[in-house]
């Protein structure tokens, strides 16, 4: 491998680094705004949770490729505000994957049994204490699930920032395919890179899955988890079925 060859293939696993970055960083921001207005949607007030649904409707039907392009090029002209290219693609993403993820929060929290809310009355808990001890934490494990997939989504998503000149993945491999001119096997290489980035995701969020739902009480077994435990499981039901046809016969 040339030092030219090489020097690319450095630019690639730092652009790598920023899309991490930029996912880590948005994932952060939209998780406050999910939780923000997903828990104002279920507000006793209608102006709080008219505002909120006002805020979903408008980021989730933006595009943020366009919201990007404003908060970089237009928000300078209209207050002064010039943010970097990196930040305006985090706030753009985070807004935008928020608004997605405040209906995920809400569907949760109201699929939490109104028996509990009254548990948390009884108990003289005020609201934002029945929020804090008994909803969110039966609510949370419901979460997970969906975040991924969003999480994901969100991931695949910076590929955007490309396009403005961040040096992620997408644009670490645009520059490698005007150097060498090979358009296959640069775009193989980065499609393994998300791949592997969204198979980490996934795993640590399956993770936190388990962790949350134990901490209800609702782990799951671990014969049954994982390949290996599903042949096991029905292995055992077949020995069982045959059992019981010879206890039959």
């Amino acid at each position: 491998m040339s030092e030219l060859t090489w020097g690319l293939w450095q630019l690639l696993l730092s652009g790598a680094w920023v899309t991490v970055q930029l996912t880590v960083y948005s994932a952060a921001l939209g998780a406050v705004v999910a939780f923000g207005i997903g828990i104002a949607r279920t507000h006793r007030l209608w102006i709080v949770r008219f505002l909120s649904g006002l805020y979903m409707e408008i980021f989730r039907g933006t595009s943020a490729l366009v919201l990007m392009f404003w908060l970089f090029f237009v928000l300078p002209v209209a207050f002064g505000w010039q943010l970097l290219p990196l930040w305006a693609a985090v706030l753009a993403l985070g807004l935008s994957y928020g608004a997605y993820g405040s209906e995920v929060v809400r569907g949760a929290v109201a699929a939490v049994s109104p028996a509990q809310r009254e548990a948390g009355v009884a108990l003289s808990f005020t609201p934002a204490q029945q929020l804090r001890k008994i909803i969110i934490p039966q609510a949370w494990p419901e979460m997970i699930p969906p975040f991924n997939n969003l999480l994901i989504e969100l991931l695949k998503g910076t590929a955007l920032v490309s396009i403005m000149g961040v040096g992620d993945i997408a644009f670490g491999a645009s520059l490698i395919r005007n150097a060498t001119g090979q358009s296959a096997p640069v775009y193989t290489i980065i499609l393994l890179m998300y791949f592997v980035l969204a198979f980490v995701l996934t795993r640590g969020m399956r993770v936190v899955e388990r962790h949350a739902k134990a901490g209800i009480g609702q782990a799951p077994p671990d014969s049954g988890s994982g390949l290996l435990g599903k042949l096991s499981l029905r292995r055992q039901t077949a020995v069982t079925g045959d059992a019981t046809s010879a206890g039959g016969i």
